[in-house]
């Protein structure tokens, strides 16, 4: 239901990934967040995106928790969400979309990010 790929990757991205998290975001990334993210094409998701469902980065399957409310629109418009790799299964935050509380696996430009229906 969802495909893109990782453009390229901000000089502080990884640095989140010690609190469990991944920023997306399209080509249209503010220059003052650009550095943190993660660039990736903007994609339209298919279908609604919901716990249960399960994210791939590259060959490693992460299963969705719980889904914040603006995680398919802003996909849609901005290509800005955060991957939260802790487990929740209440969405804090809108934006944010919830996996599994598990390592998260090197990626590098050409990476693809998917999300499948369950």
């Amino acid at each position: 239901m969802y495909q893109t790929t990782i453009k390229s990757i901000g000089n502080d991205a990884k640095a989140f990934e010690a609190e469990k998290m991944m920023i997306l975001f399209g080509d249209n990334a503010p220059s003052e967040l650009a550095d943190f993210c993660y660039v990736i094409d903007l994609v339209s998701v298919e279908e609604e995106v919901t716990a249960g469902d399960t994210l791939k980065l590259d060959d490693v399957s992460y299963q969705i928790t719980s889904v914040g409310d603006a995680v398919r629109k802003n996909l849609n418009d901005l290509g800005h969400i955060t991957l939260k790799f802790d487990g929740s299964t209440e969405p804090g935050q809108s934006g944010s979309l919830y996996l599994e509380d598990k390592e998260i696996v090197d990626v590098k430009p050409g990476s693809t990010i998917v999300i499948e229906k369950q």
